[in-house]
């Protein structure tokens, strides 16, 4: 790959952050640089930050990055694809302590809290595309915030529509369990790209109805089809049994025209995967429910490869949190955490266009790549980066701050509670009539 696509690319990007741009395209090239830092002011250190430790909260204050631009950029990288695969999910960036910051809500969290999967912070959602298959590398294309009057379905369909819009080919979208629902199929249902979604086991769906039989009202649902009930199940319209080098044997089999019960207007193709013995017989293991709403479905031996592209989201957000150092900053508004935010994608993209010109450099301990991850590229970019150079201007001195006046009065910051999405009607009613 040519040096001219990624300088091309930083240059795009680099007009594409608005105000404070030097700055901040700075300190996205000391997070790459900086393998680990202990605090945020810490990246000021980086002897690609040429600015004083100040400019990195007034670069998040300032800035103005132009995400619309940004996308289409990101969009223009990819090529010409036949059918793009993407990748939907959120997170959560947990800030239990900021009494202060607003716009905080409960959040799903993996860490138990409570005897309960429940965090306290700020949920992000994440739109990337798939690139590769077997790999760690997953590329955003829409990083925001889920706001205290937004949910983690609502956001997602916006961003869906987003991107599907900018691409110019039809694309195929993954979606964890959290997305299988009637209320995210009725949201996109106006959004053309193909849906495979994991379901989960306790979900029932309904069969097409029988014809009309010309007496009373026409029937809008079939046999019910309880996904944890094998004795609702017909006999399905394709099976096949493929070999998967971690998982083993695997059955599928996919039944045709089902449907959710508040969605009947929107068929799905419904697929369980299964894990087969030696014999045969299926292992103890749950099965794998998975929905395809879209036109013409792949192969029914290729579903369960596409669908574990999806995985490649979870890699990208520990890879942020851990290595671009994405929750490591304790800013004190949600504003200046979206604009921080900004610079993960962007990020990303750069260490993609970025791993055909840069040199496997491991630690000691660590064994060479032939294909190296985003880890391993991040690694060696300070090297690179001596050659390609910056964008961004020389600082200008400015003298220094007169600091706080003597004598006035410091107000403490308000506190903010903690936004409840959802109340139960029975609280609403107390409410109303307290």
């Amino acid at each position: 790959m040519n040096a001219d696509k990624l300088l091309a690319f930083r240059q795009t990007a680099y007009e594409y952050l608005g105000r404070a741009q030097d700055a901040m395209f700075e300190l996205g090239d000391a997070i790459l640089s900086s393998p680990s830092v202990n605090s945020f002011a810490e990246l000021s250190c980086s002897p690609l930050f040429r600015r004083q430790w100040p400019s990195l909260y007034e670069a998040l204050q300032d800035s103005r990055p132009q995400r619309r631009k940004l996308m289409r950029l990101y969009i223009e990288q990819m090529g010409w694809v036949e059918r793009p695969v993407i990748a939907g999910d959120h997170t959560i960036w947990a800030r239990p302590y900021a009494v202060t910051l607003q716009e905080r809500t409960y959040e799903h969290q993996a860490t138990m809290l409570g005897n309960r999967p429940v965090g306290v912070g700020q949920g992000w959602s994440t739109l990337a595309w798939i690139p590769e298959t077997g790999s760690s590398w997953a590329l955003p294309l829409r990083h925001e915030r889920v706001t205290s009057f937004e949910s983690p379905i609502s956001k997602a369909a916006w961003q869906l529509r987003q991107v599907i819009q900018a691409l110019p080919t039809r694309a195929i979208s993954l979606w964890d369990s959290e997305y299988g629902c009637a209320r995210f199929v009725v949201a996109t249902a106006e959004v053309a790209c193909d849906k495979l979604m994991r379901l989960r086991s306790n979900r029932c769906l309904w069969t097409a109805p029988p014809a009309y039989g010309g007496r009373g009202r026409p029937r809008v649902h079939g046999d019910k089809v309880k996904l944890n009930d094998a004795t609702t199940w017909h006999r399905p319209d394709q099976q096949v049994e493929v070999e998967d080098a971690k998982q083993g044997r695997l059955r599928l089999r996919c039944w045709y025209d089902l449907h959710f019960r508040t969605a009947p207007q929107h068929p799905l193709h419904l697929i369980v995967v299964e894990r087969l013995d030696e014999m045969g017989h299926p292992r103890t293991d749950k099965p794998v429910w998975l929905a395809w709403v879209g036109e013409a479905m792949p192969p029914l031996s290729e579903i369960w490869h596409l669908y574990c592209r999806r995985f490649g989201v979870d890699h990208w957000f520990r890879f942020a949190k851990q290595r671009l150092h994405w929750t490591r900053p304790n800013l004190s508004s949600a504003k200046q955490a979206e604009r921080w935010s900004e610079l993960m994608p962007l990020l990303s993209w750069q260490l993609w266009l970025a791993r055909e010109l840069v040199t496997d450099s491991p630690l000691p301990w660590q064994k060479k790549q032939t294909h190296l991850t985003p880890g391993r590229v991040a690694q060696s970019m300070s090297a690179l980066f001596t050659q390609l150079g910056t964008p961004a201007q020389l600082p200008k001195p400015r003298g220094k701050s007169p600091g706080w006046i003597p004598g006035q009065p410091r107000t403490p910051r308000v506190r903010a509670p903690i936004v409840k999405k959802r109340y139960s009607k029975r609280k609403k009613q107390a409410q109303v009539f307290a």
